[in-house]
């Protein structure tokens, strides 16, 4: 498919915005002409208008894609996992490096002041893959492990996301066991979750009847 060509007999700057304008070259060339199908072009790549540098305080650890995007045709059918390419991941994750600046110029009272940390750790992971600072579990304590797995609890349950249907308690409850295995998730804090079914007590309230079916807690404790 990569190698197939067409004859393309339009300008193919035509519907373009200002600033796609800006990065496609007007080549003028005489119509129709013959191009492959698929390709990656240099006017795909989005270069970064400025470099992604966060001040070393807020210890930012995430891996920075060398463009803004990449919006090449093949690399983008050449996804091997789900569908984002890498700048697409960083630009979603970069909403937690806006989380901490605008939370940490915040004059919490002392009794709050643990609201930039918890708000910030959520997508971190027991075995130091996630985002924004790549914690490892030891770094993590009790209250952000506990948000973590309500986060994600919440995530699959929920109707409002445009890019999947809401999962029932058992699919969730599944998922979220799967992730104890890959240590993404602290075993503990799931098992207290599904042992004193803080995740029905929450569907009862929040979810429709439907959502709600059996889940058989016992393949998911140890002991």
């Amino acid at each position: 498919m990569c190698q197939s060509q067409w004859q393309r007999h339009f300008d193919d700057r035509l519907g373009l915005s200002p600033l796609e304008e800006l990065r496609t070259p007007n080549s003028r060339q005489t119509l129709p002409v013959t191009e492959r199908l698929l390709d990656n072009k240099p006017e795909h790549i989005v270069q970064r208008v400025q470099a992604a540098i966060h001040p070393p305080e807020l210890g930012i650890n995430m891996d920075i894609p060398e463009h803004l995007y990449n919006l090449g045709e093949i690399y983008n059918l050449s996804i091997s996992r789900g569908t984002l390419t890498e700048e697409d991941r960083f630009k979603i994750n970069e909403h937690m490096i806006s989380t901490i600046k605008m939370l940490e110029s915040l004059p919490f009272p002392d009794e709050l002041k643990n609201v930039p940390r918890y708000a910030s750790t959520h997508h971190e992971t027991m075995r130091g893959s996630g985002y924004p600072r790549k914690l490892s579990g030891e770094k993590l304590s009790i209250p952000e492990r506990i948000l973590a797995i309500a986060d994600i609890f919440e995530a699959l349950t929920a109707a409002d996301r445009p890019y999947k249907k809401a999962k029932p308690l058992s699919a969730a409850i599944d998922i979220m066991h799967n992730m104890v295995l890959d240590n993404h998730i602290d075993r503990d804090c799931f098992e207290l979750f599904v042992r004193d079914k803080v995740y029905l007590r929450y569907a009862r309230e929040f979810l429709p009847a439907d959502q709600i079916d059996d889940v058989d807690i016992n393949k998911y404790l140890v002991g």
